[in-house]
């Protein structure tokens, strides 16, 4: 499928960041880090590329507002899409030299009636290490470059791969977590905590893991991903099994055939909360 324009902004400001985020990436250890909390850092590189990002699509959508990581919510005009943006998720991997590390944008929608924000329409996550481009467009699909993307066609649990985010040095909650996870891990093949939700689900779509769950995360951590997910066949829900826009307090994705099972097992472990 042609690439549209809309994506083509998107790919161009994240492969111009992410040629920096590379070369930053080499010279890891010069970072200048500082802490915004406990085992939340904020680097100059995440900076500088959420700049080059907002610059980039702000010159081809001046009048387009941006939620960002860093910068906070960047007022648009009300009747036009909104930029989505994590400049550098993994930014942890990214620090501690780990190669494990994505850009994310997503555009979403107001609502007609003028109450709010609506669906996420255009989605892209990048991984500068391996020029891995992660996109899609409501109603055209999702795909890795030029290549279309489905979800995995796994229909055992035994069989399926899944991937967590586990919680860290008071983010998170442990006991919620620890109860999905005792009722999940005996079911499936491997749970993976690689330390990036957008490239989690990113993954999802693509069929390399069958699922994926974490919760307390934020909108520009997953608005790209939950859009690649269903975009390649699968699900995305809360704990409640609603399908919202952007599922980021409780996100659970999954593949068209596991998706309803591990929301069931999750349920179940969460039962009596």
């Amino acid at each position: 499928m042609a690439i549209s324009g809309m994506i083509r902004v998107m790919e161009r400001a994240a492969r111009k960041a992410g040629q920096r985020l590379r070369r930053d990436f080499g010279e890891v250890e010069h970072l200048q880090v500082s802490r915004k909390g406990t085992a939340d850092f904020v680097s100059r590189a995440d900076q500088q590329s959420e700049r080059t990002i907002w610059e980039e699509l702000r010159a081809a959508r001046p009048d387009w507002g941006f939620v960002l990581e860093e910068g906070g919510i960047i007022e648009g005009d009300p009747t036009k899409p909104r930029w989505i943006v994590d400049p550098l998720d993994g930014t942890t991997n990214f620090l501690h030299g780990i190669p494990h590390f994505a850009i994310s944008i997503a555009a979403q929608e107001p609502k007609l009636d003028g109450s709010g924000w609506g669906e996420v329409t255009a989605a892209l996550v990048y991984q500068p290490i391996t020029d891995e481009s992660f996109w899609a467009e409501k109603a055209r699909g999702a795909w890795l470059h030029d290549r279309r993307l489905r979800v995995s066609g796994r229909r055992h649990l035994d069989e399926s791969l899944i991937a967590t985010g586990i919680p860290f040095a008071g983010h998170g909650d442990t006991a919620e977590w620890q109860k999905i996870y005792n009722a999940l891990a005996p079911q499936v093949a491997g749970i993976r905590r690689f330390g990036a939700a957008a490239l989690d689900l990113a993954w999802v779509a693509a069929g390399r893991y069958e699922g994926f769950w974490e919760s307390n995360l934020k909108p520009w951590d997953t608005a790209a991903g939950c859009l690649l997910v269903r975009e390649a066949g699968g699900f995305v829900s809360n704990w409640r099994g609603q399908s919202l826009p952007i599922c980021d307090e409780e996100v659970l994705a999954g593949n068209d055939a596991l998706h309803s099972r591990l929301h069931k097992l999750l349920a179940g472990a969460l039962k009596n909360d």
